[in-house]
């Protein structure tokens, strides 16, 4: 079995340096830190998964981005995956999820055909969960979203699709497109071996040129999104904790709630 992830490299949103310019309203990126996006993790060690447990299957790596998300796909090598494809040139910039749907369709069926596509549910600077699905669409592929357990038989996915009060199950043919929720599964760590063997694997970079896509149909000419503005939020005042057995702390909090007229 072939299998395909797809996976980005993002901007560690936990991290206490991540701030927002006032002035121009984008995130200031120097001394952030970039990692895997988690939900692609997720991917990627369900590929991972389901390799063990098939001798013959091989796992790709498929990235778009700058060049420095080359580390990026050391990491997803250096866990386990066998090859990597970087969609990597200027023309890319600036893609909202319509031109990186378009982007990671033409890679994908310039580099080949795939017994199955996964990719993380969303990235975490985003969170618009579009690509995964415009991508499905553009390839013709059948969707399942929001897997939180996926099993392989008999030429069919199995997939239980997380919902908010519970989850229901999806059996759809191969191939097809997945995309994954943390609640799948624990990401493992790289080995000393893997990382080894990451640095002496070629990561095949491609421009629009190679996977034959013309450059008004990428980047940001292809973009029909357009951000009026981005903002971080006003900080609301610090709660109160309430002390005391339960009825003090009842008969305090109605005392509060009279004091602004909301009770």
């Amino acid at each position: 079995m072939k299998i395909l992830v797809c996976a980005k490299r993002v901007l560690d949103t936990t991290d206490v340096n991540l701030k927002m310019d006032p002035v121009r309203g984008t995130l200031i990126k120097e001394g952030v830190p970039s990692i895997l996006n988690p939900d692609d993790a997720n991917a990627l060690e369900a590929a991972l998964t389901m390799k063990d447990a098939n001798p013959g299957t091989t796992v790709t790596i498929l990235t778009m981005g700058a060049p420095a998300a080359k580390f990026m796909i050391r990491e997803c090598l250096a866990m386990g995956a066998d090859d990597a494809y970087f969609l990597s040139d200027h023309a890319f910039g600036g893609a909202d999820t319509y031109a990186t749907s378009v982007t990671l369709e033409y890679g994908i069926r310039k580099i080949g055909d795939f017994d199955l596509i996964l990719a993380g549910r969303q990235s975490i600077v985003g969170d618009t969960a579009q690509v995964g699905p415009q991508l499905a669409q553009r390839l013709g592929l059948p969707l399942v979203t929001y897997a939180q357990d996926i099993k392989i038989k008999e030429g069919k996915a199995i997939v239980q699709r997380q919902l908010e009060d519970g989850y229901e199950v999806i059996e759809t043919p191969l191939p097809c497109l997945i995309t994954a929720v943390k609640e799948l599964n624990t990401p493992r760590y790289m080995s000393g071996g893997g990382i080894v063997d990451a640095y002496e694997k070629e990561i095949i970079t491609l421009d629009h040129n190679d996977i034959d896509l013309p450059v008004q149909r990428c980047g940001l000419e292809a973009s029909p999104t357009r951000v009026v503005r981005s903002f971080a939020p006003e900080l609301k005042g610090q709660g109160e904790m309430l002390k005391g057995t339960p009825q003090e702390m009842a008969r305090t909090l109605v005392a509060k709630l009279e004091e602004k007229n909301v009770w």
